[in-house]
């Protein structure tokens, strides 16, 4: 796989992903992204909201989006680093 598929391939995977957000979150990702952060993976629970994760440019914090648009860099779990 090229380089550029690959990058297709991410920015797809993210739009998936960010269907999942609210107009507030989505909002907030924006602004975001234009700092080198980005959406990783969404977290479902059964029973439970989903919950945005996303990971600033260098991958050495992350963080979560509230429903309200804020960002937690706090939220109470951690994450697993591969």
């Amino acid at each position: 796989m090229s380089g550029m598929e690959r990058r297709k391939g991410l920015r797809e995977l993210s739009s998936v992903l960010k269907r999942d957000l609210n107009e507030a979150q989505r909002t907030t990702l924006q602004g975001l992204e234009q700092f080198g952060w980005e959406l990783k993976f969404v977290r479902r629970k059964p029973f439970q909201p989903p919950v945005a994760v996303v990971f600033d440019g260098d991958r050495k914090h992350f963080a979560v989006l509230e429903p309200d648009g804020s960002l937690n860099e706090t939220p109470g779990f951690d994450i697993r680093q591969s």
